[in-house]
């Protein structure tokens, strides 16, 4: 052999990435197909669980919803509540705020706080419809769990909205399984819905944007005071907005509250509550055949013009005009 071809230190970069082995060329291929597997699994127990179905369905598992979706109609405005959602078939796009999440089978969604937003199914047909399932996340059963002095430390996170779609694994998505599964064994429900629900919330605590979850139930951080501020604006969004008082009660400055609030939902304070009274206000003339003048009023509004403008700028139309083409109703958002 030629000296000049024998291999010599400058030869070696201790910099140059290093292949994987095939070891883990493997794994990562077996975990994929697990996941693949999972997938296949979940459209055809929701398709079989939803057959007929056009819209949410209420499982006989509490705070846990089924979705199929056919023909979906143009964007729906909701208040969403904290949940954990995941899509079988189709995709969806969500609007909070002036931010925009796109969400597929491959993600899931994790809503911390109560959040108006603006959803719309993007994929779906009669032949593939969107399927879908959710579950609403209690903050009594969060709170457990992070009391718990097993939970190990988690993974920190820097994320700072109330809401978040992450990669979907397929260890998350087998406890999502067995809980549907659940479904077709009724006499299993209150004994094992329990357990598999508080593993879900474990996969999602573990995860690192789940440090989300645990800021809102723990005392005394930001998120868990934006989440109070929340709770008292829904609770009394019918009265004039007083910021200074609310600030107050959940111990921020004003300037503080502000900001912190409109890092979690993208908005401010002036503007949520705006929300939470144009949502009302159109459940009521939608729902309730309430009277346009009647519904304005009991949401809070002093200015009939002032109502149907912010009420067209939100909606689209006026509300005689939305009431019109109301047809049929909204289909869930997640």
């Amino acid at each position: 052999m030629d000296l000049n071809d024998a291999p010599t230190d400058l030869d070696y970069n201790a910099d140059a990435p290093v292949p994987p082995s095939s070891a883990a060329i493997t794994a990562d291929g077996e975990a994929d197909e697990r996941l693949r597997a999972a997938q296949r699994e979940l459209v055809a127990l929701i398709s079989r669980l939803t057959e007929g179905v056009e819209g949410s369905l209420e499982t006989g598992i509490e705070g846990f919803f089924l979705h199929r979706i056919t023909n979906p109609q143009g964007p729906k405005h909701a208040v969403q509540k904290p949940v954990f959602a995941v899509i079988a078939q189709g995709a969806k796009r969500l609007f909070v705020g002036d931010d925009i999440y796109d969400y597929d089978p491959m993600h899931y969604l994790v809503s911390s706080v109560d959040l108006p937003m603006v959803g719309k199914v993007t994929i779906s047909s009669p032949e593939t419809p969107y399927l879908g399932l959710r579950i609403d996340l209690d903050t009594k059963e969060i709170g457990s769990l992070i009391g718990d002095e097993h939970l190990p430390q988690g993974i920190s996170s820097d994320a700072s909205r109330g809401l978040f779609v992450n990669r979907l694994d397929a260890t998350l998505l087998d406890a999502v399984l067995r809980l549907l599964r659940l479904l077709d064994t009724p006499r299993d429900i209150p004994i094992l819905a329990p357990m598999v629900k508080r593993e879900i919330l474990y996969r999602l605590l573990m995860n690192g944007q789940g440090a989300l979850l645990r800021q809102t139930v723990l005392q005394d951080s930001q998120m868990n005071r934006i989440a109070k501020a929340i709770r008292m604006m829904k609770e009394n969004f019918v009265q004039p907005l007083r910021v200074d008082d609310i600030a107050r009660d959940v111990h921020m400055s004003v300037s503080s509250l502000h900001h912190h609030f409109k890092v979690v939902t993208a908005m401010s304070p002036l503007q949520y509550q705006k929300n939470l009274r144009l949502q009302e206000a159109r459940r009521l003339i939608l729902a309730d055949d309430v009277s346009v003048a009647l519904a304005s009023q009991t949401v809070g509004y002093e200015s009939p013009s002032q109502f149907s403008r912010e009420y067209s700028r939100m909606f689209g139309s006026p509300p005689l005009r939305d009431k019109r083409r109301w047809l049929e109703e909204e289909a869930p958002i997640l």
